[in-house]
């Protein structure tokens, strides 16, 4: 037998729209009622007509996920499926379900309009940080709320969720520093993704606070990946860093593979710092020393800034930096300085 929202409003002894007021999270229904009506909802496994929910209320409760493949490859940079669990776990929790649009430059046009213009989504999550990207000029150009995965320094008006990458930078050329090391290096990201931008003036300033000098020849750009990381870490070689800070963990962890392959000790030779904290950062060897970004709370943090965007578009946040934090393991010489005191 199917349950319908009568058959729920019968037992729980109130009228349908209730019910429906109830199930769509309405705060106007009394405490008592709305525990009432979960409680007959709980006991008797009700799942809601989200076709019929939908039409009611206007809305689906379904999310859009772009992730743009020319930013960095899906299924070989461990963050974006960390990134994709959280966001799911966090739907998961408001109620929502996700879709997942993978866009290449190819089919961006026509995947833009199904967006936009399909009526299946309520809003959308851009996991993109390039400071040129069509997709978000594209949907601010729309009434469709959105919300991307790193700030756009150029555009003020895109609601937004990152982490403190400039200080985050710091954080680890302090930290080199600290751990006697002069000649540090990086390997940045991409100049038009904010990601590689704000790590790069954190990497420069702390250089300066430092007074430690600035080196072009030190600086070799990457676009995160494991290929990347690697050459870049063997253009670096000739120059002789002590120290170098990559700007991802899949990066660092190729620049330790480079150095051994060449036959440079990490961390005797050269100390090394990533960013993020991936799972791959505390399996590598030695284990990574690396800038922690909250991936979990970045996914909590775009859907529930959504999701209020939505329902409560009045006073619903608009942006949210979140604090990185240093996590240190064997590849500076952590462990050789405590064994040396």
């Amino acid at each position: 037998m199917t349950l319908t929202l009568e058959d729920i409003a019968r037992i729980a002894g109130c009228s349908r729209s209730t019910v429906s007021r109830v199930i769509n999270g309405d705060v106007n229904v009394s405490v008592s009622t709305r525990q009432r009506v979960k409680k007959v909802i709980t006991e008797l496994n009700f799942q809601p007509n989200l076709a019929a929910r939908g039409l009611a209320s206007g809305q689906t409760h379904i999310l859009g996920l772009i992730i743009p493949l020319g930013v960095v490859s899906l299924f070989t940079d461990p963050f974006y499926p960390q990134l994709i669990q959280s966001i799911s776990s966090a739907c998961s929790q408001r109620d929502y379900s996700i879709m997942l649009w993978l866009a290449t430059p190819e089919f961006e046009r026509r995947m833009i309009h199904q967006i936009l213009f399909n009526g299946l989504i309520d809003g959308v999550i851009v996991a993109s940080m390039s400071l040129n990207d069509s997709i978000i000029q594209s949907l601010a150009e729309s009434k469709l709320p959105f919300v991307a995965v790193g700030r756009n320094p150029n555009d003020e008006t895109t609601c937004y969720v990152d982490v403190d990458n400039y200080n985050g930078a710091r954080m680890a050329i302090e930290y080199l520093y600290k751990m006697g090391r002069r000649r540090i290096a990086t390997i940045a990201g991409p100049s038009d993704v904010i990601v590689g931008v704000d790590r790069l003036r954190g990497y420069k300033a702390a250089l300066a606070e430092l007074g430690l000098p600035y080196d072009p020849s030190l600086v070799v750009t990457s676009d995160f990946s494991d290929e990347s990381g690697y050459a870049a870490m063997q253009k670096l070689i000739e120059y002789k860093p002590d120290a170098v800070f990559a700007n991802s963990d899949v990066m660092a962890v190729a620049a330790i593979r480079a150095l051994h392959d060449a036959g440079f000790s990490v961390p005797e030779d050269v100390a090394i710092v990533g960013f993020d904290d991936i799972t791959l950062a505390a399996r590598s060897t030695p284990p990574l020393t690396t800038i922690r970004q909250p991936i979990d709370l970045i996914g909590a943090g775009v859907v529930n800034m959504l999701i209020d965007l939505i329902e409560h578009p009045a006073t619903a946040q608009r942006s949210l930096v979140l604090p990185t934090e240093l996590i240190i393991r064997s590849s500076c010489g952590e462990d050789l300085l405590k064994n040396s005191e």
